[in-house]
């Protein structure tokens, strides 16, 4: 199990890291493609929106957490000098005074406070987005969705084939 979460989560990563600037992809060697969105895209905030909303649903299935939970992941902006970067945190370890707990699970391209492997804390507010994984099937991920969306067709099968995901 924890292989599926470590493959899932790597290739979340590979299309789930927002960063606000011009440039749409940004391919690293030997790390995850960022695609980049734009403050404004209206689309990804109504998604950003859809997740806050809808968190009690999140916090829900992790305190009920049973086998049939494989992952959970919550999306935190960081904001730095100008800089602002979503980035999606793992291996939650609980909640401690109402702020969620977890680790940096990649290298941030623009963010320089935090790094692979750092235990961070997570407000309610600064979630951006939420999954978990049920009997492979993607539940929240909304930013996860809307870029899954504007990928090619190509692109899409390759994600959907390598996350091992059902995602309706």
């Amino acid at each position: 199990m924890k292989t599926l979460q470590t493959k899932t989560f790597l290739i979340l990563f590979s299309i789930c890291i927002l960063s606000c600037n011009s440039n749409k992809k940004v391919e690293r060697e030997n790390q995850p493609t960022i695609y980049n969105v734009e403050e404004d895209d209206a689309q990804m905030n109504k998604a950003i929106e859809k997740a806050k909303q809808t968190l009690d649903s999140f916090d829900y299935a992790f305190k009920t957490n049973t086998r049939v939970f494989t992952f959970f992941g919550l999306k935190k902006k960081f904001e730095e000098n100008g800089n602002v970067e979503h980035i999606w945190i793992g291996n939650i370890q609980g909640i401690e005074n109402g702020k969620y707990i977890g680790v940096i699970d990649n290298l941030p391209e623009k963010i320089k406070s935090v790094k692979l492997g750092d235990t961070v804390q997570i407000e309610r507010k600064e979630i951006s987005d939420w999954m978990y994984i049920k009997k492979s099937e993607l539940h929240g991920g909304y930013t996860i969705r809307l870029l899954r969306e504007r990928m090619t067709e190509e692109e899409r099968k390759k994600f959907d084939a390598e996350s091992g995901m059902k995602i309706k």
